[in-house]
């Protein structure tokens, strides 16, 4: 799970998603652009350029002097289906898979009870919480 949890740290700062919704569809910036479109210095944005490429979240290419910066194509599906892959491996997240089959073959109702005790859905109220 080290892996996932490297990918999603590098999404897991304000500055990253930002450059992430920048260079979406296909756009393609230098990294003197995003740092003027961050307002933060040019060894921040450097950092953070290299978070995500060392994540495999963006590719780079030089042209003379200037370093442009993209999303490479299929990343966001990519991302989704190499995350959801991973995650399988996880003795986590199979426990989980096992506690969530146990939790849905449960009444909502059930549930709420075992929660909150009889407060949670009291008689006059059992019908509008059978409809939910």
């Amino acid at each position: 799970m080290d892996t996932p949890l490297q990918i999603l740290k590098a999404l897991a700062d304000r500055n990253r998603l930002r450059i992430m919704a920048a260079l979406m569809d296909g756009k393609e910036l230098c990294a003197c652009q995003i740092t003027e479109l961050l307002q933060v210095t040019g060894p921040t944005v450097s950092r953070h350029l290299s978070l995500l490429t060392w994540a495999g979240l963006l590719s780079s290419r030089k042209q003379g002097r200037w370093i442009f910066f993209f999303i490479p194509a299929g990343t966001e599906a990519r991302l989704l289906k190499w995350v959801g892959e991973r995650l399988t491996d996880s003795e986590q997240i199979r426990d989980d898979a096992r506690a969530l089959e146990a939790i849905l073959s449960q009444d909502p109702e059930t549930i709420c009870r075992k929660q909150r005790g009889e407060a949670c859905c009291p008689a006059e109220e059992k019908q509008s919480c059978q409809k939910n």
